[in-house]
């Protein structure tokens, strides 16, 4: 990974180019970094996992000191992949209070803040998707018929094999 950045980087092992992809990304990507779990009521809702951090949303914390608590975020920064959320904040020891940045990685939706046109789309289109998946799949019946037939191939082959090494092995006497 000479370039500083690249699209078609497919994925490495070494730590410091995982690094490297995430801190050179450009922001229109990195906003996908900043994605959160959907709860399971969502989840079923939407038919998603998981879906991109924005200001609004209502969000709880899974890890950490302040596990289990909720509130709205406050604000998200991309550049450094963090979000901040309303009434969470550390004092300090002069007294002055400070805001507490979460990694999207902790975080699950509990509220979608659905106020974004494009973010309605993107939950509309694959509600589509899902609804078009479910349907075309096959019968399990037609996909245990499949199974089974090339069971069957399996044991002919062996068979033609074990017939073949069975004629070849004793030699004939005279």
């Amino acid at each position: 990974m000479k370039q500083k950045f690249s699209k078609h980087w497919k994925a490495s092992r070494q730590p410091r180019k995982q690094r490297k992809y995430r801190a050179n990304a450009p922001l229109h990507i990195k906003r996908k970094f900043l994605s959160a779990n959907l709860s399971k009521a969502l989840k079923q809702k939407y038919g998603r996992k998981s879906f991109p951090l924005k200001k609004e949303d209502k969000v709880k914390i899974m890890k950490g000191e302040f596990r289990k608590k909720t509130g709205k975020i406050n604000s998200v920064d991309l550049k450094k992949s963090r979000v901040s959320i309303e009434g969470l904040q550390r004092t300090k020891k002069d007294g002055t209070k400070i805001n507490v940045w979460f990694n999207a990685s902790n975080l699950q939706i509990q509220e979608l803040n659905l106020e974004d046109k494009k973010r309605k789309m993107a939950i509309e289109r694959n509600r589509k998707e899902t609804k078009v998946s479910l349907t075309s799949q096959p019968s399990l019946k037609s996909e245990n018929k499949s199974k089974e037939k090339t069971t069957e191939n399996k044991k002919t082959d062996t068979e033609i094999k074990l017939k073949g090494k069975n004629k070849n092995d004793t030699p004939e006497k005279k």
